[in-house]
């Protein structure tokens, strides 16, 4: 199939308008909020699957025969549904990410909505519902925030660089010696909200975000947007991540590091000594 930018931008349009709605619902939502646990370890609030069912309704009524990839299924699992037809598109949806910050009455969410094709991202957009913010990047087109063209730092690995760690590291292994270096050698942040975090390096406001259990919903958008920014993408050996094989993805974890370029060497080099 070929992906002629009339097409690329039909997706993008309809993946801002699926992620407002179903932003602007979360939001009512968050009035009151309750919360579940799902897999034993993870908080699920009402919202997620009202959100997810919004965001692939909408998505439906503009392309019926596209597949879905989504974090809310049955059971605890993803919810998961292969396309049909000649338009072999996978839909990565993670309708609120920062569920933890939603349960808790911390509006740091955001909705993250990407388009695939051949395992590749084509189209996504991470949308904030609490400040209005809708960051968008498209296959061989610029990366956005709210319609303005946003590019990642050519910071450098300093005192004053806002690198972003993740909220919990792998639950099977002690904290590793790296962590400790990035927080000595820069002002360490954390969101959250995975999706924000690379939203984040896509508009230069950090210089990297690094996160370890990641699944393909938490880093499909910000993939997308923070490479339409010039921003690197790779896992932990500095290799790339994509082409991701959607038709038999099950939820694994991928480790993900996100970098502007003068930094991204730098710290493959930490994370590996």
């Amino acid at each position: 199939m070929q992906l002629a930018n009339q097409y690329l931008s039909g997706l993008l349009e309809t993946a801002i308008v699926a992620a407002r709605l179903a932003g602007q619902r979360a939001m009512e939502e968050s009035s009151y909020i309750k919360t579940s646990l799902k897999n034993g370890n993870e908080l699920v609030t009402q919202a997620d699957s009202i959100c997810q069912k919004i965001i692939i309704d909408q998505i439906k009524e503009n392309y019926p025969d596209h597949g879905f990839i989504a974090e809310e299924g049955k059971d605890g699992k993803l919810f998961k549904q292969e396309p049909r037809g000649d338009d072999k598109i996978w839909w990565i949806i993670d309708p609120i990410d920062g569920t933890n910050n939603f349960a808790h009455g911390i509006l740091l969410f955001v909705v993250s909505i990407a388009a695939f094709y051949e395992g590749n991202p084509i189209a996504g957009v991470i949308f904030e519902p609490a400040t209005d913010s809708m960051f968008t990047g498209v296959k061989d087109g610029e990366a956005q925030l709210n319609g303005r063209r946003i590019l990642a730092s050519e910071e450098n690995m300093n005192q004053f660089t806002s690198v972003g760690l993740d909220s919990h590291l792998s639950p099977d292994e002690n904290i590793p010696r790296w962590v400790g270096k990035i927080i000595k050698e820069s002002k360490y942040r954390n969101f959250g909200a995975t999706a924000l975090q690379l939203a984040y390096v896509a508009k230069g406001s950090m210089a990297a975000t690094i996160t370890d259990t990641p699944k393909l919903w938490d880093i499909a958008a910000g993939a997308i947007i923070a490479e339409s920014a010039d921003a690197l993408v790779t896992n932990w050996q500095g290799e790339k991540i994509f082409p991701i094989d959607t038709e038999n993805y099950e939820g694994e974890t991928i480790q993900t590091l996100v970098a502007n370029r003068k930094i991204h060497g730098e710290i493959v080099t930490i994370l590996n000594s």
